[in-house]
C-alpha cells in the first residue's frame, strides 16, 4: 500500500464501518490498484450482498471470500493493517 493512501483508506473503512457505503465505495474506486482498496472493496460489495463481485475484488487484492464470515470483524482487520 502507498503511504500516501494510507490516510485516505483509513477514512473509507471507517466510512464503512459507520454504514457510508457509498463514501466508502468512491475512495476504493479512486485508489482501484491498491491491494488494501480492493481489498475494501472486496468487503464492500460483500457487504451490498453482490458475491460475485465481491469474489473479483477478493482476487484481486489477493485476500479469500472465505476467510470472514463476520464483515465487521474484517473491516477492523483493514483499519489495523492499516493504522499499525
Amino acid at each position: 500500500m502507498s503511504e500516501d493512501h494510507r490516510g485516505e483508506l483509513v477514512n473509507g473503512v471507517e466510512a464503512a464501518i459507520a454504514g457510508r457505503w457509498q463514501e466508502a465505495h468512491g475512495i476504493c474506486q479512486r485508489l482501484e490498484g491498491d491491494r488494501t482498496a480492493d481489498w475494501l472493496h472486496a468487503v464492500l460489495h460483500k457487504i451490498e450482498g453482490d458475491e460475485a463481485n465481491s469474489r473479483y475484488w477478493y482476487r484481486r487484492s489477493g485476500q479469500a471470500y472465505e476467510a470472514w464470515s463476520n464483515v465487521d470483524d474484517e473491516l477492523k482487520s483493514i483499519k489495523a493493517v492499516l493504522t499499525y
